[in-house]
């Protein structure tokens, strides 16, 4: 009987089932089954998603408030860069402007200097035209710069001239004669004398 293969085969399929059932345990199967039903349960419903941690609950809040943070300074960011370029706009209005105002003001300073130089070259021909002594007297009445810039213009044999009538006025003219040929020395010519 022992030589016998189905009595082989048997004894071979209970020493197999045994060894099966001797190393398996109860617990494996059942945690296979709990895999499996983890598996199947939504994302929601796993205990690990369930877990709150208070230093996570505290960063989370942290990087929120940092977020809204960013966001009020990136929008003052953007208001505070509108408004420069908005003043940039203005002042560079406003410069051409100054720089406009400047220009007509130049041409005006330029229009009554050169109208006044030729003022002055009418009455200096007036004042050659007078008796020394009349001249002397109008002379007189000006003030010290108009009385140099007029005498500079003038020819210098009429200035000579002037100066002695003036000079013969006086012991206060005679003063006023000094002062005015001392200023006319330091006067740079700008038209030249004619």
């Amino acid at each position: 009987m022992l030589k016998s293969s189905w009595l082989a085969a048997l004894i071979g399929s209970v020493l197999y089932l045994g060894t099966t059932f001797a190393l398996i345990k109860p617990g494996m199967f059942q945690k296979s089954m709990t895999a499996q039903a983890r598996e199947n349960r939504s994302a929601d419903d796993d205990p690990s998603w369930r877990f709150r941690n208070p230093d996570m609950d505290q960063w989370i809040a942290e990087i929120k408030h940092e977020k809204d943070s960013l966001a009020v300074r990136e929008q003052q960011v953007a208001e505070l860069e509108a408004r420069v370029q908005t003043e940039r706009q203005e002042l560079s209005i406003v410069t051409q402007s100054v720089a406009a105002l400047q220009g007509d003001f130049d041409k005006k300073v330029i229009q009554f200097k050169s109208q006044e130089a030729e003022n002055f070259k009418r009455q200096a021909k007036l004042m050659a035209a007078l008796s020394p002594e009349t001249a002397a007297g109008m002379l007189n009445e000006m003030s010290d710069t108009d009385a140099v810039k007029l005498l500079f213009i003038m020819k210098n044999d009429q200035v000579s001239e002037l100066i002695e009538t003036l000079s013969k006025m006086g012991k206060e003219q005679q003063k006023r004669a000094a002062t005015l040929t001392e200023r006319m020395r330091q006067v740079l010519p700008q038209t030249g004398n004619p």
